[in-house]
This record gives structure tokens, sequence and C-alpha cells, in this order.
């Protein structure tokens, strides 16, 4: 306690000088453990280019950035110089500290600890208030409740451990990242919408369309050894994901078009849980030898991968945003997607959308864009006026609007 006491000094007496000549500062925490994981996914990905943003924006108020290991993975942490900003960790085992610490014993208070106004969780987590702070949390989504099965056991256990709607019940601002996602917080929570308040995600400026003779394009081509052309998809490997569908579909594609044969499947993404029958599925398939998994695909190397692709499937179950379509969108890339939970809102009609349980209606999909250019080309220019509704900086200016309510 005393050693990040210590190291906070010297900023809250610039905060207190300041208070005496009529500047007010706030001091805000942000719970910054997404960050900490070494392969970063769409949770990971959003709280990264959130922060980026909003500390770009905001130079006056004063941030405590929070996280906790009980081994030094500062390596994995982002850099963020700012002189407004300190990134402030704890060492605990973390299932010491959530289980024991944050759940049964209400301890240690983080917003009287990090002595903050407003503590922000970018996504749920264990975690124990004062109450001498306003907090705010964003709910990405509620997959879990929606469908359980497509989690593991560990995991189901892990969100009922956390007791979300308690956490909702307590936050005094609640961000949903979708339309969708804010009806499922009333529904399934009984939450006020008033306390709810929807902010979209953005899309990182490295998604754009690339120059085809640019000499890093050949190189992630033979980088991952992908085909002239290829059907992508991108993101972690599990049930919610529809990658069984995806395969059946592209196996009645090939059947059905012989003139398609030279373009394959490339499933890129880290494997996740109760993925087995989706490895199962693609061994089965009488085309696996041109469906190529690629495993987690480097960050930098995303933007190239899609501008490599001829075509990008996203048939998932539900998705809380779904960021994959229009990072595809950015980069000139035709999307087909699923008419479920919150892709609707998100794609609109810049992209075909089918139904996720109809892998006929998807392969008929694939087939509609591969072979009618005109579709394609109106698909591509339609997708990038739709990317460029999508910003960070406009979702980091909505939370610093609450912030400063």
């Amino acid at each position: 306690m005393t050693r990040i006491a210590n190291n906070l000094l010297i900023r809250d007496l610039q905060i207190s000088m300041y208070s005496r000549i009529g500047i007010t500062f706030m001091k805000i925490g942000i719970d910054i453990r997404t960050l900490m994981d070494a392969q970063y996914s769409g949770v990971s990905e959003y709280t990264l280019n959130l922060i980026q943003n909003i500390l770009k924006l905001d130079q006056k108020n004063d941030y405590r950035l929070f996280y906790n290991s009980a081994h030094d993975i500062s390596n994995r942490i982002p850099r963020f110089d700012y002189p407004n900003v300190k990134i402030i960790k704890f060492n605990y085992p973390n299932k010491i500290l959530n289980y024991i610490g944050f759940k049964m014993l209400g301890m240690p208070r983080i917003d009287k600890l990090l002595d903050v106004d407003v503590f922000f969780m970018p996504h749920i987590n264990f975690m124990a208030f004062s109450g001498k702070a306003k907090s705010i949390l964003t709910v990405h989504d509620l997959s879990f409740l929606r469908y359980g099965e497509f989690f593991s056991l560990r995991k189901n256990f892990w969100h009922r451990m956390l007791n979300v709607k308690k956490m909702i019940k307590q936050a005094d601002k609640i961000v949903a990242i979708s339309e969708s996602t804010k009806n499922d917080i009333v529904e399934l929570y009984g939450a006020d919408p008033a306390k709810i308040k929807v902010i979209h995600s953005g899309i990182g400026e490295e998604f754009k369309v690339i120059d085809r003779q640019d000499a890093r394009m050949q190189e992630i081509k033979k980088k991952y050894g992908l085909p002239d052309k290829f059907i992508l998809f991108l993101g972690t490997i599990e049930p919610r994901k529809n990658l069984e569908g995806l395969i059946i579909a592209f196996d009645r594609l090939r059947t059905k078009n012989a003139g398609l044969g030279d373009h394959k499947l490339v499933v890129a993404g880290g494997r996740g849980w109760k993925s087995g029958n989706i490895f199962k599925a693609w061994q089965k398939s009488p085309f696996r030898n041109d469906i190529k998994f690629l495993g987690y695909v480097d960050r930098e190397d995303k933007p190239y991968l899609y501008n490599l692709s001829s075509l990008f499937v996203y048939p998932s179950f539900y998705e809380g945003f779904g960021f994959p379509p229009l990072e595809a969108f950015a980069s000139g890339v035709p999307v087909i997607t699923s008419f479920s939970s919150s892709l609707p809102e998100i794609v609109g009609g810049a992209g075909l959308m089918v139904d996720p349980y109809d892998a006929s209606g998807l392969s008929l999909a694939m087939e509609d864009v591969l072979q009618n250019d005109e579709l394609r080309e109106s698909m591509i220019k339609m997708g990038l006026e739709k990317a460029k509704k999508f910003s960070w900086e406009k979702a980091a200016e909505d939370y610093l609007e609450i912030l400063s309510e």
C-alpha cells in the first residue's frame, strides 16, 4: 500500500496545486487486465484502441491504469507515454486476488486504494469497490447467457462466479457496444435502460486498402503460405463462430461449382474452447486439402491478410459487435455475415446477410459474390463507406462525455 501511495504522491501534489489555482482534475482509474494477454483478441484490441484514443484527447485528467500479475509481464503491457498517466501493478496470483480478495473478502477496494474519482472497467472482471468513486462498466455481449452451451465448463463457472447481474446493478453507468447488447442487458438482467449508453467501437486506421504491389503484401502471402485466391474467416476458433457451418457451406460450394476450384478457404485465429468438432469437420471434408488453418495471426499482419482475400465470411451465431466484418470493409473486401444479434446493426446493407443455421444459403451467397463481378464491386464500395462511420476517436469522445458528467 505504501509503495503505491509513494508512486502517486508527486501527481497528487500536482493535482492539489492546480486545484488551488482553479484548474480541476478528475482522477480516473482504468482496469487494463485484458492487455495482459499474450495474444490479443476482440476485447483486448478494444481496450487498447479505446485507451490510446482517450489519452490522445485528454491531457488534463489524471489516469491510473491498473493490472495484476504474480509474474513480470511488463513487456506485454503497451506503453502509454503521457505525463498524466501512471501504470500501477499488483503482484498477487490472479486466482487469489480474484476469488479470495475481490470475491470473498471484498478487498482490496480498488477505487479507494488508487484514490480515484471514477473507475472504468472496459470488460467484466472481478473487482471490489468502496463506493467512494463512480464506476463505469462496458458490456461487450451476453453470449454466455444466450449460448452457454458454446462455452467450456471452466468458462461458464468463471461467469457464474463474477455475478454479472450484480456488477450491472452496482455500476453507475453501463456502456453497451451495440443496441443489440443493450437490449440483452435490459431483457436478461432487468437493467434500467436509462443508465445504459450505446457507444459503437471503432476501426483501427491500419485497416485500409493496400496496393497489391506492396512488398509487404507478398511477404505476408509467403509467411502464411496463402493461395492466390481464397475465402477468409478471421476470429477465435470456437463453436459460437459457426465454423462447422462454414466448412459445410464451402464443401457445397466446391461440389456444385467446379469453376471455383481455385478458391480455397483460409481460417485465421487462435484456438478457443470446444474447438474439437470444428477440426473434426475439417478432417471429414472432401476438400480438406483446400482448407487451411493459420492459427493466431500477428496484429500487424491482419490488414494484409484481409487485402489478399477474395471474400470475407463471418457466419457467427452471436456477436456483441463484430470487428472483423468492419475491418474487411475498410480493407476493400466484400463481406458475408449472419443476420443475427448485432451484425445487422453493424454491417447494415453493406454486406450480404444469411441465416447462420442455413449452410445452403451461405453456400449460395458465396457463389453469388465470387461469380458476379457487378455485385462484388457494389459490395466493396458500400463496405468502404460503411467503415467510415466507425471511429475510435468518436468512441473516445463519447466516453469522455460520460466521464465529464
